[in-house]
């Protein structure tokens, strides 16, 4: 870790750096929201943009850790809020529906979410780091997902489709925007069929039906 800067205060490790650049950076997001830029954080250290880059090699990296960092705890509320539910549909119809709810008023998801990088590029919102972070989420949950059809490469789809429908609601919520249960029955019906999907294939394969051969034409009677 480098001592330049600081402010005259120097961190003692590479993790406290990190925890006081997140920290500044909160700051500034609650200041002023999209225009965060790495200088900011780099002016309210004390310390040069080469210092924070050596950290996060960007803007979008550090929007990332903040937002990851204020989620601190959440995967234990998300899955304390829909303990016990071993059906797929409902608990992730429920956690979803939950997600949307709770980081609609999180600045820093619906900074994350609505970034603009140069070229009109969102920022990425399925980043590894975020699908490891659904992932998580998902083996949490009181369900056996192999019995319903889902191995580790289904599980991160699902992940990804999951992290999609939260980022489009908090990124727009409509006019006026779904609630309550009437969120969760518009999840149930378009989202759920996606979460039974694997199961219903099995059941399909399964059945082993017959394929029918080529049909013969009837020969014309002649004559």
């Amino acid at each position: 870790m480098r001592s330049h800067g600081w402010s005259g205060n120097t961190p003692n490790s590479d993790e406290e750096a990190i925890d006081r650049i997140l920290d500044a950076a909160d700051h500034i997001i609650a200041q002023r929201g999209s225009s965060t830029r790495i200088a900011d954080v780099a002016q309210t250290l004390g310390v040069t943009r080469q210092t924070v880059y050596r950290y996060f090699p960007g803007t979008e990296a550090l929007l990332v850790a903040a937002a990851m960092r204020s989620a601190d705890g959440f995967l234990d509320q998300l899955a304390e809020h829909i303990k016990g539910e071993t059906d797929p549909v409902a608990a992730m119809v429920e956690g979803v529906a939950f997600v949307i709810e709770t980081l609609a008023e999180d600045r820093h998801f619906q900074l994350l979410i609505t970034q603009r990088r140069r070229g009109g590029r969102t920022v990425s919102i399925t980043s590894e780091t975020a699908l490891t972070f659904g992932r998580a989420m998902l083996h949490r949950l009181d369900i056996n997902w192999e019995q319903h059809g889902f191995d580790e490469a289904a599980l991160a789809e699902l992940s990804e489709f999951s992290i999609r429908i939260v980022s489009s609601y908090v990124a727009d919520p409509g006019q006026p925007p779904r609630e309550g249960i009437e969120l969760r029955r518009f999840l149930t019906r378009w989202f759920g069929p996606a979460v039974l999907y694997p199961r219903l294939a099995k059941a399909m394969d399964t059945l082993k039906l017959p394929v029918p051969g080529p049909k013969r034409r009837r020969s014309s009677a002649v004559s």
